[in-house]
């Protein structure tokens, strides 16, 4: 699944790139995480759609997770 031998041949612009899509995961899923038990974030929505909407953010963050996870090492 997860190599970290493969994480330490990339390039730094591999491995910036990298983090940048943990940082975005876990940006998601922070959000979708707050839009489900937070009750002052936008209070305007009702409870139904705002559950909805988080636990369509975390379901995406957990995509990007799985996409990022398998990506394969570029040929050159």
């Amino acid at each position: 699944m997860f190599n970290f031998e493969t994480f330490r041949q990339k390039s730094p612009q591999q491995r910036f790139l990298f983090i940048l899509g943990l940082v975005m995961f876990l940006f998601y899923l922070v959000l979708g995480g707050m839009l489900i038990f937070g009750t002052t974030l936008l209070n305007q929505i009702q409870p139904m759609y705002r559950i909805l909407l988080g636990c369509l953010l975390i379901a995406y963050a957990v995509i990007r997770f799985i996409r990022l996870i398998n990506q394969k090492p570029e040929e050159d």
